[in-house]
């Protein structure tokens, strides 16, 4: 009976008794040190007031002063020696108005001219004074000899001196400030000025002021440390760190305040967790899995890209250094680089939610490729991978599957969306400096950017000096645009089909390289669309097209447009600005437009085609077939023509490609849009297209773009191709 009373008091009131103690002495701890760091942060903030009201009177002083100083009327009543106005304003109104204990005159020459001491029986005496406010004065002459005028502003009309001092057994502000012209009508030699001394003191009524004005219990200010037991002070020193004396006061003790408030609640916590302390272990370990769950998740997106899920930048070179740190001398490591080709394209024809979309997917394919590496997107259509092991034996294979993938077309909201992918890579085996590593495999990406995207590149010795030549090309077309030399405007000629008359001209930007002769397009536009010097050669070739059309009369001419041209607010004008300027009529001028203008939500492109249109300007949709562009599309935006891709022309003689030609021709006549086929090379191609209706042809077996002089001639002359079955 005795062992089962035992045990039943250990289950029902030791246990619960021990760990309701146990609790409320570790609460009870808790509070007693949160009330200690809660006094010692107010005790750290009341001392931080004290300071802060010190600095606060010094400046405070100076600005009185100035309400005195800066006059013309000090000045002359100084030089003259006038005492009763000196006493009136200069002394006894300060004490009066600002409360300073004391004030004082000096000559040019330092020397006393007045003093007013509110409390004279109980100050120090005249030497005391001038040796706490000398140094100060001697420090202002010489400023003011020196022109120095650092500190003023539009509220610090005037440069002055201020330190904490002993005045015989006294402590006191010293605030020494020139007497100036306000209007700077009286002229002083500099450093020759009056000097007056604003003196308030310490001790006396001050510490109450502050008190009050900060909520601070018994404050008074004392020259030796306070010795008190409960008392809070502060040492309150001059510029030089010579002790003044010190403020104390009784604390505020919040955290005190409230441990005592508490005592009452404790007993009732006590109560409590004797009947619930189960409850509460449940709750804190379910609080504590809640806890470490978002640290978790906290950690996961410091390290990973929030779109992707993938890692980001700063941790792929962490993991990038730490893996290549360690590598055995004989382990082999591989760094890919891997840019979206005409993302930026995307972006701006569908808008950054489709864009946001295309990164997603295009990481997945990557993820799918490669589940075991370490991918990061490190850009908004960058991305870095690194391989090892029996991956980075097979870079190369590797490499062609990425930009295969990328390549697949992809599928959002019913559109289909082709890009593609430059990679460029760099190996290495055992330890290597990753920064070393980073810049071969970004030298290797320009590599597959030259080499016309869509490709890879493994970083070899030789590609330094192609990075190289790539960077001194681009500094030369920076030049030739700055310079307006080099870049000249091509015409390739456009007959009819039928006729075999010239119908029109398409001008073209061509570079006569002072050294390289003439630079391939497909070497130079590409560069100029990533280095952001499209725009400009485009103004070029528009401006010397319209000068063309009026020395030209009769023919018209088609220039090239992009839709991130179109797309911006001022084109339409900049466009009917030059054709106003060369006097030619608008309907002479047509836009060939790139098919990522056709893709939807472009309404800032459809106001710009619309008002171009309204004004007589045409519109062709170049390259058609390649891209976004489909005869559903087009009837949103009104064009006059469509020009097949030369790809298509040049695939004729598949049976599928000659369908499909021929199926765009017959439903580009029932719509009623004019049809240019580009890019004809051979007599059976021009032979198909006169067969299948189409308007007009363009391509190196008619004419091959010519000079300006030439295009002129062969203008004027209106001279037809043979070979066109009339």
């Amino acid at each position: 009976m005795t062992l089962k009373f035992q045990s039943s008091s250990l289950l029902k009131w030791i246990l619960p008794a021990s760990a309701s103690l146990a609790i409320c002495g570790i609460l009870f701890l808790t509070l007693t040190w949160a009330a200690g760091k809660a006094d010692e942060a107010a005790s750290s903030r009341q001392r931080g007031f004290i300071t802060r009201a010190v600095t606060k009177l010094q400046s405070a002083i100076a600005h009185d002063q100035e309400s005195v100083t800066v006059w013309d009327d000090a000045v002359g009543k100084s030089q003259r020696g006038d005492m009763a106005w000196i006493d009136a304003n200069l002394g006894s109104w300060m004490h009066t108005y600002f409360g300073h204990d004391a004030s004082l005159l000096l000559s040019p020459d330092l020397s006393l001219v007045y003093q007013f001491i509110e409390d004279r029986e109980g100050s120090p005496d005249a030497q005391q004074f001038r040796d706490a406010y000398l140094p100060l004065a001697t420090k202002l002459q010489a400023r003011l000899a020196r022109g120095d005028t650092q500190g003023t502003s539009a509220k610090v009309l005037s440069i002055g001196e201020s330190d904490l001092a002993r005045i015989g057994n006294r402590s006191a502000i010293v605030s020494i400030k020139p007497l100036i012209s306000d209007t700077g009508n009286v002229v002083q030699a500099p450093g020759a000025e009056f000097l007056h001394v604003a003196i308030r003191f310490l001790d006396g009524d001050l510490p109450a002021d502050i008190g009050q004005e900060y909520a601070f219990t018994n404050l008074r200010f004392t020259r030796d440390e306070p010795s008190e037991r409960n008392a809070t002070f502060i040492p309150v020193t001059s510029r030089d760190g010579a002790p003044v004396g010190f403020f104390r006061w009784e604390p505020f003790q919040p955290g005190n305040y409230v441990l005592r408030a508490t005592a009452p609640a404790l007993v009732l916590a006590f109560v409590t967790l004797f009947t619930g302390a189960s409850l509460a272990g449940h709750a804190l370990f379910r609080r504590s899995v809640r806890l470490a769950a978002s640290r978790a998740e906290l950690e996961h997106q410091a390290s990973h890209d929030a779109l992707t899920g993938l890692a980001n930048r700063n941790f792929f070179a962490i993991r990038l250094a730490s893996t290549l740190a360690n590598a055995a001398a004989d382990q082999r490591h591989c760094i890919l680089f891997v840019d979206l080709d005409r993302f930026k394209t995307v972006n701006d024809t569908f808008g950054h939610p489709v864009g946001d979309r295309l990164i997603m997917m295009a990481a997945a394919r990557m993820r799918d490729l490669l589940p075991k590496s370490l991918i990061a997107r490190v850009g908004g259509d960058e991305f870095n991978i690194l391989l090892s092991d029996a991956d980075a034996h097979n870079v190369d294979e590797i490499a062609r599957n990425i930009v295969a993938a990328v390549r697949a077309p992809f599928e959002i909201d019913t559109v289909q969306i082709a890009i593609g992918a430059s990679v460029g890579a760099a190996v290495t085996t055992g330890p290597c400096d990753p920064i070393e590593l980073t810049r071969k495999a970004d030298i290797a990406l320009y590599h597959a950017k030259a080499a016309g995207r869509n490709t890879h590149a493994i970083f070899g010795s030789h590609m330094d000096e192609l990075l190289s030549n790539r960077r001194a090309l681009e500094a030369d077309l920076r030049l030739a645009l700055q310079t307006h030399s080099q870049l000249e405007t091509f015409y390739q000629p456009v007959y009819a089909a039928d006729t075999g008359a010239l119908s029109s001209l398409e001008a073209l930007a061509r570079w006569k390289h002072p050294t390289l002769g003439y630079v391939s397009p497909d070497q130079f536009i590409p560069l100029a669309e990533e280095s952001g010097l499209i725009h400009e050669i485009s103004a070029l070739v528009l401006e010397d097209a319209c000068r063309m059309l009026a020395e030209v009369p009769g023919i018209h001419i088609a220039v090239n447009a992009s839709a991130l041209e179109l797309a911006s607010p001022g084109y339409a004008l900049r466009v009917l600005g030059i054709l106003a300027r060369w006097q030619v009529q608008p309907n002479r001028l047509e836009i060939e437009l790139t098919e990522s203008a056709m893709a939807p939500e472009k309404s800032e492109l459809e106001t710009t085609i619309s008002t171009l249109r309204s004004a007589g300007v045409r519109f062709a949709i170049d390259d058609f077939g390649t891209g976004y562009s489909t005869f559903s599309r087009i009837q949103r935006i009104e064009v006059d023509r469509i020009k097949i891709d030369k790809s298509f022309i040049g695939e004729m003689h598949q049976g599928a490609s000659r369908a499909v030609v021929s199926a765009m021709i017959s439903m580009a006549k029932a719509k009623g849009l004019l049809v240019t086929a580009e890019g004809v090379e051979t007599d059976e191609q021009r032979s198909a297209l006169q067969d299948f209706g189409c308007d007009h042809l363009q391509g190196f077996l008619l004419s091959k773009p010519l000079p300006r002089s030439t295009a002129i001639t062969l203008a004027a002359g209106d001279q037809k191709v043979s070979g066109i079955r009339a």
